[in-house]
């Protein structure tokens, strides 16, 4: 797998850097939205929990797959501004607080 970044925008008030890539995968399956999100933030020096893959579009036949992702300057810029499907889709989930254990309150 060959990941080439072709376009970097950086984004400020939300506290990213929006990437745009092409994976050159001749050969070999479609890399999964994990792999994807390791090798950007190997290109760009970050933690991986601040990597969201947005999407992903693969070209039949050809083995190359474009695709879009959000690279934030930390976890919780993350948690604060992406949506419940896609931190969770991206396996970035937020720290349960303690105390809650999920379960149905005590009866009186």
């Amino acid at each position: 797998m060959k990941m080439e970044i072709v376009e970097k925008k950086t984004n400020p008030l939300q506290c990213r850097t929006e990437v745009r890539f092409v994976v050159d995968h001749a050969k070999e399956p479609t890399p999964g939205r994990n792999a994807v999100a390791e090798e950007i933030a190997k290109q760009l020096n970050t933690r991986r929990d601040c990597v969201v893959v947005d999407g992903m579009a693969g070209k039949y036949g050809i083995g190359r797959t474009a695709g879009y992702a959000k690279v934030y300057d930390s976890k919780k810029a993350a948690l604060d501004y992406e949506n419940d499907h896609l931190l969770k889709r991206n396996g970035i989930a937020a720290e349960a607080p303690k105390g809650e254990e999920g379960g149905a309150p005590a009866a009186e």
